[in-house]
């Protein structure tokens, strides 16, 4: 694919947007940068980009493949993801199926209570507030969306999340939550947007229910990228490994 990459738009802390010689497209770049507690606890793991790449190009197209529109388009190439060009809604989506994190530190659920139906939580992305809740009045108040498109958004999380985790389970994972977002394409469509990868979801064996996501990171411990290996080695077929040349 003859793609000429542009000028950089927007650096987060684990990617950056680059513009394209087509207005309507965006080159993510997926960095080795890995943050934890709103960017107070930093490093660099060699991979993780690449592998987060990878990974977020196939629940991509799991969800494509289901009819959910995302922002992918193809990966490049591991760590290089063609995308569409979207103008991002300043909200993270938390999807929960099991009580983890920092759901625990804040309401009185049991560790590894699951929720059914899950439990769909909104926060207001913006490092200067600590990325606080919401609820809906307050987003409305705030002007960060309206209430019929909150309710788009609800309710495809919902579909994204019976997917992934029916998708997952059958790969021998449990699915306890997740963090997504979402921006407007240039018709004004809701789309998806972003990276489902261990950076932005809880991953467990459904069977020993070891940790394979960041939260190993976030506790200070060892084996990282052998767990976000091990992930791409559960979900990637053989023709996933061929097409994008990944040994496992």
């Amino acid at each position: 694919m003859n793609i000429k990459i542009g000028n950089l738009i927007y650096q987060g802390k684990a990617k950056g947007i680059y513009e394209t010689d087509d207005p309507k497209k965006v080159v993510v770049e997926f960095r080795d940068d890995i943050t934890a507690g709103d960017g107070a606890k930093k490093d660099k793991i060699s991979t993780k980009g690449f592998w987060n790449s990878i990974i977020s190009a196939k629940f991509f197209e799991v969800l494509e493949n289901a009819g959910i529109k995302t922002q992918y388009i193809d990966l490049i190439k591991p760590g290089c993801m063609l995308s569409w060009k979207l103008e991002m809604i300043p909200l993270e989506v938390i999807t929960r199926n099991i009580a983890a994190g920092s759901l625990l530190r804040r309401y009185p659920f049991q560790p590894k209570q699951t929720f059914d139906p899950p439990i769909i939580q909104i926060d207001y992305k913006s490092d200067e507030y600590g990325d606080p809740m919401l609820n809906t009045d307050i987003a409305i108040a705030l002007d960060l969306i309206d209430e019929e498109k909150l309710k788009i958004i609800k309710g495809t999380s919902l579909k994204i999340n019976k997917t992934l985790k029916d998708f997952l389970e059958s790969k021998g994972l449990l699915f306890p939550d997740f963090k997504i977002e979402y921006g407007y394409d240039m018709d004004g469509n809701i789309i998806l947007g972003d990276e489902i990868s261990p950076d932005t979801c809880r991953f467990w064996d459904s069977e020993t229910c070891d940790v394979l996501d960041k939260d190993l990171f976030r506790q200070g411990e060892s084996g990282v990228i052998e767990a976000y290996k091990r992930v791409a080695s559960i979900i990637l077929d053989d023709e996933d490994k061929k097409r994008w040349n990944i040994e496992l």
